[in-house]
């Protein structure tokens, strides 16, 4: 499997967790109020299948696979809202248009189960027959949130009329939009990512901080949570980032402090290995220069010999010979 395959497996599987979804759902639609709650989640088949009618009234069916799909609901076991999430590892550019076919599945998916549920008892010229859909029935409204597990901006459209070609502006009025629901921890500020309750906190605030070191480990220092972080939390953050993270194999927490200032330690070694190999090669290459210029090799013909020998370009070649034909 690739690194992006592995990051899809791995963020689904996070996503999946009846708190997590809860969490992301609880921020991004209510401020972090504990509205949704996991035990009201109840996951489905992520599969969406529809049959539209295809030329001649024959089928055409259509299969799409959500990332991770859940009903919440109220209690007495009433479905009130069926919530979808879809995991980014890279921006999507067509994204207004991928999770407006999932919802207009799955709303169709509903009207065709109401359809079949009216259908016996039905005459033939009953209007609501022919619709499949009764004056008095109602969908169940789908929200679907877009993860974007990246440190940059989404750059791409978050909605539909985003994508359309410029047209005259009373047809602009009328096409039908749609709007992406995103959660991307580069640009969120500090005060909405502290609104998550589980480890989605500690989660975003790694990604968001993860190309500045130092402000990560500053970070990972005041937040408590980044001692004991879940092991699954962990892994999500170091294969979304590559950050080489090293912890026991074996333990259920984390301490990402400790992860993250071995980590800088381990670049500032590396850091300090690269140079003084650097530092060995300019010395080679100085060494060589002096050797052809005291034997009498031309300077012209030094800058190939350099360039063989080192295998660097010859316009790094004349810069080296030029730096050392005293």
């Amino acid at each position: 499997m690739d690194s992006l395959g592995k990051i899809d497996t791995v963020t689904k599987e996070y996503m999946r967790d009846p708190e997590i979804f809860a969490d992301a759902f609880n921020q991004f639609l209510y401020h972090g109020r504990q509205v949704l709650r996991p035990g009201d989640l109840t996951e489905v088949d992520s599969t969406e299948i529809t049959v539209p009618y295809g030329a001649g009234g024959a089928g055409v069916p259509e299969q799409k696979y959500r990332d991770v799909l859940k009903l919440a609901m109220m209690d007495g076991g009433i479905i009130y809202c069926i919530l979808g999430c879809e995991n980014q590892s890279g921006v999507h550019y067509a994204m207004p248009v991928k999770n407006m076919a999932y919802d207009a599945m799955q709303l169709s998916r509903q009207v065709a189960k109401a359809a079949k549920s009216h259908r016996k008892g039905r005459a033939a010229g009953d209007g609501e027959f022919l619709s499949g859909f009764c004056k008095a029935d109602r969908l169940v409204p789908v929200v679907t949130l877009t993860v974007y597990w990246g440190p940059g901006k989404w750059d791409g459209p978050l909605s539909l009329k985003e994508m359309y070609a410029p047209a005259d502006g009373a047809i602009m009025e009328h096409v039908p939009d749609y709007r992406v629901n995103l959660v991307a921890p580069g640009q969120m500020p500090d005060e909405a990512i502290m609104e998550f309750k589980t480890s989605l906190k500690e989660v975003m605030l790694y990604i968001k901080y993860s190309r500045d070191k130092a402000r990560l480990l500053e970070i990972a220092q005041s937040e408590p949570g980044f001692r004991r972080l879940d092991r699954q939390a962990a892994e999500v953050i170091n294969l979304v980032t590559n950050s080489k993270l090293k912890y026991s194999q074996g333990e259920g927490k984390v301490d990402m402090c400790l992860a993250i200032e071995e980590m800088r330690n381990d670049s500032k070694l590396e850091g300090r290995k690269e140079g003084r190999k650097e530092g060995r090669v300019e010395g080679r290459i100085e060494g060589a220069v002096e050797t052809y210029r005291e034997v009498g090799v031309p300077q012209q013909e030094t800058v190939q010999r350099i360039a063989d020998k080192f295998s660097i370009s010859m316009q790094q070649a004349a810069k080296e010979v030029k730096k050392y034909w005293k």
